[in-house]
């Protein structure tokens, strides 16, 4: 796979288009088409890579892993009721999060964030 093979599956993955990631990442729009049949400059590189959250080497095939340290899905972490992703990925101050936190963090990123804002327009009506 080419490295702009990489970054179409990429940006194919996420129903972005080449256009927008280009403009996003400060470059003409049709910049990345270029790269199907020239090499692209090491920081236009490094900008795509940061902009998907993953390293130059994965887009340039020299490893196989799409995934670097990029952002962490609340949503995810706040559904999960397994103790060991929370203490994984989730600290506050350096020190492991309270069940207090984790109570706070599950009712702002679970599932009812629909409830929570009606909870939020109640209170804001009975001022």
């Amino acid at each position: 796979m080419t490295t702009f093979e990489r970054i179409k599956k990429l940006a194919d993955n996420q129903k972005i288009s080449l256009q927008k990631v280009a403009i996003d990442i400060g470059l003409s729009e049709n910049a990345i088409y270029g790269w199907k049949t020239r090499k692209p400059k090491g920081d236009d590189l490094a900008k795509v890579a940061d902009y998907f959250h993953v390293s130059v080497d994965y887009l340039l095939g020299r490893e196989d892993e799409s995934k670097k340290s990029g952002p962490i899905d609340l949503t995810e972490i706040a559904n999960s009721d397994d103790d060991a992703v929370w203490d994984k990925l989730v600290s506050s101050g350096g020190r492991p999060l309270t069940e207090k936190d984790k109570a706070m963090i599950r009712l702002v990123f679970a599932d009812r964030w629909d409830e929570i804002t009606q909870k939020a327009k109640d209170i804001d009506n009975n001022k």
